[in-house]
């Protein structure tokens, strides 16, 4: 009879999971469609898509991932090491699609930890599933997908897959978890530390809560004195890691100096209506599901909730980009708490995806009904048909939005006014698109004329203002 039982209960729960395989199907599907849908009508860009493309290519063909974007070793950007077994996908064939697979599967898959969080919780099968809804529905998700390529979106699920294996009580699972995510950004170990402190004090999971203290704070040490240092100098930390933080000064002792002696400071900055709306719009997509009883989780999320509240950054502060990503987690354990212990605002499934539904809809940006997505449209032939004469090593100059499409060489660089004046002998190839162009028109017509009457160069392509000019080749 027991093992009746058993295989009646197995059974179902396979039954029950099969409806959210269905959704997370389908839901990584609509995330890579519209990834490609974007990056086919030339609407990403160099920073990041193309950083991340570059890299991971010149991985995969084992050569240095020195990022001629950023001018030093991907390492030192965040020591993203996680980039370097996204490599061998590229070694099957080397493709950005890659990336946005990898992305879509890893922000949708998060739906699954959901699930079996709120199972865990005591939650009913429909309650599970409501949750799986609010989740993918949640306008970061979608917009994070569609920003590029982030390796911030495979720590959504991992941070999640991490919590659920503390509380399981499966170590190695939980040491995978938190391994994968600090593997995804060195600032990730703050969240690791902080979470580490949650499992420990409030969860009762003493061995994962000091792991992930210990692992936080290691990795934090080791990635920010040693790893980024050594692959980027000074100018790595000063270009891609404090500039957003400049009015605290260009380092960390400047940094800790201030908040300590100049308190007022990080107070005006903290309590601003900036901040106010950054967090209305964190919280009101599942403000239904926030009560101050059940808000423990959120104790993980504080560190990157500071460094958005404290950067002096509009990009940081909204639910368009990625930089809130290690909240999500967490605010989604905060809804599973409260509802399971029926402090909820809402309390009918209907009406709670509803809510979700008519959320996403506001603040999620679906590239199928923008109109900014037609803005590149009266040149995509010509700037396709430009891109497909450019040989596949040879180095390239050339605009923000077509530079993701090129970025599989060693060299590659952008059409910059703020830069200094550009030495066209160091590159085969120039292209140019004088309507849609991140410049002044009158600089984008500049580089135009300079190259019409460089001896060096000669022009291969013109059509709609789309300019492919390359290097004469020495007889």
């Amino acid at each position: 009879m027991n093992n009746q039982v058993k295989e009646i209960n197995y059974i179902s729960s396979k039954l029950l999971v099969t409806p959210i395989v269905s959704m997370i199907s389908i839901s990584t599907l609509f995330l890579f469609i519209s990834s490609i849908f974007r990056h086919e009508k030339f609407d990403s860009g160099a920073w990041d898509l193309g950083i991340f493309d570059q890299a991971v290519y010149l991985i995969s063909q084992a050569q240095p991932p020195i990022s001629s974007f950023l001018n030093f070793h991907i390492l030192a950007d965040h020591a993203a090491w996680i980039l370097y077994p996204l490599a061998l996908l590229y070694k099957i064939y080397p493709s950005v699609y890659w990336l946005f697979t990898v992305q879509s599967i890893a922000l949708a898959v998060g739906a699954l930890p959901i699930w079996y969080l709120a199972r865990q919780a005591g939650l009913k099968n429909s309650q599970r599933v409501v949750m799986v809804v609010v989740y993918l529905l949640y306008p970061l998700v979608y917009n994070a997908n569609l920003f590029d390529f982030h390796p911030d979106t495979i720590a959504v699920p991992a941070l999640l897959w991490a919590v659920l294996a503390a509380r399981l009580g499966k170590i190695g699972w939980f040491c995978f978890s938190v391994i994968v995510v600090l593997g995804c950004k060195a600032v990730f170990s703050l969240t690791i530390a902080a979470m580490g402190v949650w499992l420990l004090c409030f969860e009762k999971k003493r061995l994962c809560g000091a792991i992930a203290i210990f692992a936080g704070i290691a990795w934090f040490a080791i990635a920010n004195k040693f790893i980024i240092p050594v692959f980027g100098g000074e100018a790595a930390l000063l270009e891609r890691h404090f500039y957003r933080y400049s009015y605290l000064g260009n380092s960390f002792p400047e940094m800790v100096k201030i908040l300590l002696m100049q308190p007022g400071i990080i107070l005006e900055k903290i309590f601003s209506l900036t901040n106010l709306g950054y967090l209305l719009l964190l919280v009101v997509p599942v403000i239904w599901g926030l009560a101050p009883q059940g808000l423990t989780p959120l104790i993980s999320a504080i560190p990157c909730l500071l460094l958005n509240i404290l950067a002096d950054h509009p990009s940081q502060k909204d639910l368009i980009r990625h930089y809130s990503l290690p909240v999500l987690p967490f605010l989604m354990l905060t809804v599973i708490a409260n509802l399971a212990a029926g402090r909820v605002w809402l309390q009918q499934k209907k009406i709670i995806i509803l809510w979700s539904l008519v959320g996403f809809l506001a603040l999620a940006k679906i590239p199928f009904i923008s109109s900014k997505q037609m803005w590149y449209a009266d040149t995509l032939q010509a700037t396709k048909e430009a891109i497909a004469l450019v040989q596949a090593q040879g180095s390239v100059l050339t605009t923000y939005n077509i530079a993701p499409h090129l970025a599989h060489r060693p060299l590659i660089k952008l059409t910059d006014t703020s830069a200094s004046p550009v030495d066209f002998n160091v590159f085969d190839y120039v292209l140019l698109n004088l309507r849609h162009h991140f410049s002044t028109q009158e600089f984008a017509n500049g580089l135009a004329n300079q190259l019409k009457n460089n001896q060096k160069f000669q022009l291969k392509y013109q059509r709609d203002e789309v300019y492919l000019f390359e290097k004469n080749k020495q007889k």
